[in-house]
């Protein structure tokens, strides 16, 4: 029987896929998590075979959560669950080490076929993604860029419509060095002002609206 963890924190997803994995009588759903923190915690006891990742967690991003789940259990297959069908998204979940990639309006038997795929050790897009990954001409960034807590941090107030001044006062350090983050964002996410980097950053789930 193949274990399955899912972590998801929608409740309707979860019984969704709860519905979808009871039909496979090889699939067994072994644990269902809202968030990075139980998820890490489980699989430090149990090792499942599968992990089926939302992308957007309200204490991580999925991307992220990648390499800390195959520190733990290298041999866990790690399927990206998710609403983006950016390029860039994609691209990055596979190079932290993710085994597949599903959007979450796929049908129940691409997710199944996905399973089976990554259980033989080959790697999952679904039709939608794998579409957006055969692209010839791919604009706009290649990965998500890596950014850093501090970064992170910044974006946050700054989406909040905070001032450098403000922001500073606010993370205790100095207008100079909100200055400094704010230039090293804009570089990072190819943009010429840290609204449009607030923008994507959003949309890739690394800061919450």
């Amino acid at each position: 029987m193949t274990s399955i963890f899912i972590t998801d924190d929608h409740p309707l997803v979860l019984e969704g896929l709860k519905n979808i994995l009871a039909e496979a009588n090889t699939l067994q759903v072994a644990g269902c998590f809202a968030n990075a923190a139980t998820t890490l915690e489980a699989i430090k006891e149990t090792f499942p075979d599968v992990l089926l990742l939302d992308i957007n967690l309200p204490d991580a991003n999925g991307i992220e959560l990648v390499q800390k789940v195959k520190s733990l259990s290298p041999n866990t297959r790690i399927i990206a669950l998710s609403v983006h069908n950016e390029y860039a998204v994609i691209n990055s979940m596979f190079n932290e080490g993710a085994d597949g990639y599903i959007q979450k309006n796929a049908l129940g038997d691409e997710i199944i076929e996905g399973i089976k795929t990554v259980l033989e050790g080959r790697r999952f897009l679904c039709s939608q993604s794998a579409a957006i990954m055969c692209q010839k001409d791919k604009d706009g960034l290649q990965n998500v860029p890596k950014v850093t807590r501090r970064e992170k941090e910044i974006l946050q107030q700054a989406a909040k419509g905070l001032t450098t001044q403000q922001i500073a006062d606010v993370l205790f350090i100095s207008p100079h060095t909100v200055e400094s983050h704010r230039k090293n964002l804009m570089e990072k996410f190819e943009v010429k002002n840290l609204a449009s980097a607030i923008k994507l950053a959003t949309e890739y789930g690394l800061i919450r609206e």
